[in-house]
């Protein structure tokens, strides 16, 4: 990426709209130096945008003036981008790129925030022209600094799509399980069911009661593994184990944990449950405080 830097005119960052204001790696603003700089953040259906206007207080203050809400599948507010980008642009010096007429953009963020996503609804925008990287529901789709791909004509515009990039250290449990939840790290490296756990507390801290309605629960419950045993009951998802007792073997039916763990989140993430903000404490003046080792 700091190498294919020389070429960049702008820098676009895109993020996760339901945790605006945590898990960004910081290396980014260190290592991709003076470039101009624009925050995307994404997924906005999914977002509880009520606090909006703290949210972009918030990053006004960390020095982020510039940043738009989207949702790339529908193209919502994308039409924004390419205007403020060319804006910044024609604010800033391009060092020794006077002479070149095109503009160049590199896209970066953490994993699965939704950038191939960003350069596929740029292209359906302004070209007309469907997809030209590969999108997927997990991380680690895009592996390698891609050549460049053309989002506009007139200017003529040009996105470099980069691999999601995770802080090499990321500063408190909480921020970890948040990106977690997001999709931004792969289920397994931190186990469905802490993280169903976790979206669990959330929900009910932040009085969102959409689990349920969905599953069909009699009321709000804060022991995960009663709602996932209902989860598994109500899908079907149960399991014959062998017990073995002093009479022989015996037959029980278990619920099936995992499977149960893997559709609450899975029906968290396509928004099934409600729009949620993960970030309400950092915006309510309380971080979380457990730092990872």
């Amino acid at each position: 990426m700091q190498s294919s830097l020389k070429l960049v005119d702008c820098i676009i960052e895109v993020h996760d709209a339901r945790i605006p204001l945590s898990g960004r790696n910081p290396l980014f603003q260190e290592t991709l130096g003076l470039k101009p700089h624009l925050l995307v953040l994404n997924k906005m259906d999914l977002a509880d945008l009520t606090e909006q206007q703290k949210i972009m207080q918030h990053l006004e203050g960390e020095g982020l003036k510039n940043v738009i809400f989207t949702n790339c599948v529908k193209d919502e507010n994308v039409k924004q981008i390419l205007p403020m980008v060319t804006e910044l642009i024609g604010r800033s010096h391009r060092y020794h790129r006077r002479e070149n007429l095109e503009y160049c953009i590199m896209v970066i963020g953490v994993p699965n925030v939704g950038k191939s996503s960003l350069i596929n609804s740029l292209r359906r925008q302004h070209l007309r022209k469907g997809k030209a990287t590969r999108v997927g529901g997990e991380p680690g789709i895009t592996r390698a600094v891609m050549s460049k791909i053309q989002v506009s004509e007139r200017p003529l515009m040009f996105l470099l799509d980069t691999p999601g990039v995770l802080a090499p250290r990321i500063e408190s449990v909480e921020t970890g399980l948040k990106l977690a939840l997001c999709g931004t790290v792969l289920d397994h490296l931190v186990g469905e069911e802490t993280m169903a756990d976790y979206l669990l507390y959330t929900l009910n801290k932040h009085q969102r009661f959409g689990y349920v309605q969905h599953y069909g629960l009699g009321s709000a419950c804060d022991n995960i593994e009663r709602v996932l045993k209902s989860v598994a009951v109500k899908l079907g998802k149960t399991q014959k184990v062998k017990v073995l007792t002093g009479t022989g073997n015996v037959n029980v039916i278990q619920p099936n944990y995992p499977a149960a763990a893997r559709d609450f989140l899975q029906t968290f993430r396509r928004g099934l449950l409600g729009s949620v903000m993960l970030d309400l404490d950092v915006l309510r003046g309380h971080p979380p405080a457990e730092t990872l080792p």
